[in-house]
């Protein structure tokens, strides 16, 4: 073959690489695509934050490639690689699973990718350049105070009887709920004034794999079976909405909320649809706020920032060590959610409208 000929043969290839990776959404926008991994299509709040991301950053200039592994491990490392193939200027990943990815995110440092851990803090791995994020323990103090203060702990009020639920054992945020949560619980289970008649206080024993309701429906219809035929449960801490409604179900089913069997006090978190509309019947009774359309401007600012080769601006730089360095992190607000002021909080702030939550 003369040299020409390869010279041509090697031109056109290259043209058809580059064709492929255009018409894979490679280097389309104007800055380049971002590669977005969400955990799931089944919980709304997942949903939301893919739209606002990318809503975010074509506003900043680039395009998005948002995929949903649907919470298989296997499918999300999958989309991964391949946007890391396709030539994504960088990543944006809430993780399903907290370890999974290490290896492809090696791939990613070797193409010189940058990473935005999202949420959820991927661990094991120093390929990860932010975290954005709430603040996950505040999240868990904002549920056990409100327990707190509803049942009057602090003015001495009790015993009550109380069940414990965790999030899934592989995601990151699950010991900064939980920890969050306990420690202002903690006090009280230590006098008695809160007793979990289960005996189920470790958060080992209390998780809940993929944040699944029905996986809590299940285990909340046990704990009623098994404790409380003759003791009534006065309060639930729930560090999700899904696993709420979930909770909420077993509860219906054993009687209470009727036939003056009063419901428990519920938490949750994420101020899902369902579970709003549950606040506003008085069956949940309380949710986290966490407003996902900040959350998505945050990981935008960090990724422009990352691949400009400035420094994003962080909040917290010693808190989130994943194993192999401390991700720099940005910690937005949480707010406590219940009837009494979801429309402020909700309605007011644009986040939903009367209609989304009638």
């Amino acid at each position: 073959m003369s040299l020409n000929r390869r010279q041509v043969l090697l031109t056109a290839s290259s043209a058809g690489v580059l064709l492929a990776t255009a018409a894979c959404g490679g280097d389309s926008g104007g800055e380049g695509t971002i590669g977005i991994a969400m955990p799931t299509k089944s919980s709304e709040r997942w949903v939301a934050d893919g739209k606002n991301m990318v809503k975010a950053f074509k506003a900043a200039g680039y395009d998005a490639d948002l995929q949903y592994g649907e919470d298989v491990i296997e499918n999300q490392v999958s989309q991964v690689e391949n946007m890391v193939t396709k030539g994504v200027k960088a990543l944006v990943i809430a993780p399903i699973d907290n370890k999974s990815l290490n290896g492809v995110l090696q791939e990613a440092a070797d193409a010189d990718i940058k990473v935005i851990s999202y949420d959820r803090l991927i661990l094991g791995t120093k390929n990860v350049d932010y975290y954005a994020t709430f603040d996950n323990f505040k999240v868990g103090v904002l549920q056990g105070s409100y327990i707190e203060d509803k049942l009057g702990l602090a003015d001495g009020k009790g015993p009550f009887n109380i069940e414990l639920f965790a999030g899934s054992a592989d995601d990151n945020n699950t010991k900064y709920f939980f920890n969050g949560a306990m420690s202002v619980l903690n006090k009280y289970l230590k006098s008695k004034k809160l007793v979990v008649r289960s005996g189920q206080t470790e958060m080992k024993k209390v998780t809940t794999l993929r944040w699944d309701g029905a996986t809590a429906q299940s285990r909340m219809e046990d704990l009623l079976s098994a404790n409380y035929a003759k003791e009534h449960l006065d309060a639930v801490l729930s560090p999700y909405d899904g696993i709420s409604i979930g909770i909420l179900s077993a509860l219906t089913s054993g009687g209470y909320g009727s036939g003056g069997e009063k419901l428990p006090i519920v938490t949750g978190q994420d101020a899902e649809v369902a579970s709003v509309k549950s606040i506003i019947k008085g069956e949940q009774t309380q949710t986290v706020f966490k407003d996902t359309r900040k959350l998505a401007k945050l990981a935008v600012q960090m990724t422009d920032a990352a691949l400009k080769g400035k420094k994003a601006k962080v909040n917290d730089s010693k808190t989130y060590d994943n194993g192999k360095k401390v991700v720099p992190a940005y910690l937005l607000n949480p707010v406590s959610v219940d009837k009494t002021n979801y429309k402020h909080a909700l309605l007011d702030s644009g986040y939903y409208t009367k209609k989304d939550i009638s």
